[in-house]
């Protein structure tokens, strides 16, 4: 009987892509706490992964808004999730939004979901590799 490797890992391998790639989206609002107008953003983790759309999540990187900007290079996938914005509790004078401790609670959250998707994708492994050696 063949092993449907898919149906066997279940959600925890498209949930560790959008851990992953939420991430590098909070490691983003960190570095331009300062930079002025910077807007914070984070990914819907449900809607992501309750629509299967998690080839669709945005890699990190750049957007060019002029001309003049390098575009993007070739198999860099572009942005095609939407991107939610963060809505500030105390704006800033500068139109800055990110919360330096709301991000940073955010990102140690992530973090830590993300370790447990990698555990429970190593104990799927793990016991795969139990019945395939008899050990």
């Amino acid at each position: 009987m063949p092993l449907n490797l898919d149906a066997y890992l279940g959600v925890h391998q498209d949930a560790l892509r959008v851990f992953s790639r939420r991430t590098a989206v909070l490691a983003n609002n960190l570095a331009n706490a300062d930079t002025p107008n910077f807007k914070a953003q984070d990914l819907d983790f449900k809607k992501l992964l309750g629509t299967g759309a998690t080839e669709a999540v945005p890699a990190a990187g750049l957007t060019a808004t002029q001309a003049r900007h390098i575009g993007t290079a070739a198999g860099v996938p572009e942005h095609t999730a939407p991107m939610k914005y963060r809505v500030p509790l105390a704006p800033s004078l500068d139109g800055n939004t990110v919360d330096p401790q709301l991000e940073q609670a955010a990102f140690a959250d992530n973090t830590v979901r993300y370790q447990a998707a990698l555990a429970f994708l190593t104990d799927k492994f793990r016991g795969l590799m139990t019945a395939i050696t008899g050990q």
